[in-house]
């Protein structure tokens, strides 16, 4: 065994689990490792003995945390770090996923890895607290940023358009943020890449990447793309209006960045993962849910 997963019960997990054997992968959901145990964590590190552990495991109510700070906290930001200085005991490396939320969503270009952090909700500042936490415990990590995961598991976005649209005879969407949407199967085959490269030796550039979905899209262009897919696999009889709203019409707890698109090329010119097309994973996800409808 070389790979450990933490959070294998959630939406990447999932993933992460489906594409890994057991004779290379250990895979604990929350239930079986729960990060906030430092203890737990120290001894499971020490039992198995991983080279690379993937951190799935995370916080991901952006409007909740709003009102549950400490919770989002306790996971985005102490778990990590509990996690990174368990690895560092154990010499094993880290790869932990963090978010385009930890920038407010005023730039002129997509976002590079070194230009200035400033989340504007608690969600995005409890992922940036674990980024900070994880690079002063441990030198050998790649936090891999990432925008807009969806796929065929756990609440997302295109679950949640898909559910709607068989609800409703039109949606209104808004249309005045863009950003990266990312498939959680995509996510995860990169995450394992790296993982497979640590573990054979190979000697990487301990960084932070940006690997997310491409075209950038607004909600509402994704939620059209969603409706458009879904009523040509079958799931929607028709393909029912998406309208274009604003921000200000359709207000939430957290406030979300306007322009959350991340710039993929130090990761497309380390290791030759160039930013990959959402609109396949789109298809793969609808055809999964097609497959679980009775």
């Amino acid at each position: 065994m070389s790979i450990l997963v933490t959070g294998a019960g959630g939406q990447l997990g999932r993933e992460l689990a489906q594409r890994l054997p057991a004779a290379e992968a250990v895979c604990l959901p929350r239930a079986a490792l729960d990060l906030a145990d430092a203890s737990i964590v120290r001894a499971t590190l020490a039992r198995l003995r991983p080279q690379v552990v993937i951190n799935a495991a995370a916080y991901t109510a952006v409007d909740r945390a709003e009102t549950e700070r400490d919770l989002a906290f306790a996971a985005n930001a102490e778990a990590p770090g509990v996690l990174a200085r368990a690895c560092a005991e154990a010499g094993a490396a880290l790869l932990h996923v963090s978010t385009d939320y930890v920038f407010n969503g005023q730039s002129p270009h997509p976002w590079r890895e070194d230009d200035p952090t400033g989340p504007i909700n608690v969600y995005g500042a409890s992922k940036l607290a674990g980024e900070q936490a994880i690079r002063s415990a441990l030198p050998r990590h790649i936090i891999v940023r990432t925008a807009w995961v969806f796929g065929a598991h756990g609440a997302n976005f295109v679950r949640t358009v898909l559910r709607l649209a068989r609800e409703r005879g039109a949606l209104r969407i808004v249309a005045d943020q863009t950003g990266s949407p990312t498939w959680a199967g995509h996510l995860a085959e990169t995450l394992i890449h790296l993982a497979r490269r640590i573990a054979s030796g190979e000697t990487l550039a301990w960084e932070i990447y940006h690997y997310a979905g491409a075209p950038a899209s607004s909600w509402h262009a994704f939620a059209e793309a969603i409706v458009r897919e879904a009523h040509a696999q079958g799931l929607l009889p028709a393909a029912v209006p998406v309208e274009p709203i604003a921000s200000a019409a359709y207000p939430t707890p957290a406030r979300r960045p306007a322009w959350s698109v991340l710039d993929g090329t130090r990761m497309a010119e380390t290791f030759g993962l160039a930013p990959p097309d959402w609109r396949i994973g789109l298809a793969q996800t609808l055809a999964a849910c097609k497959a679980e409808t009775p």
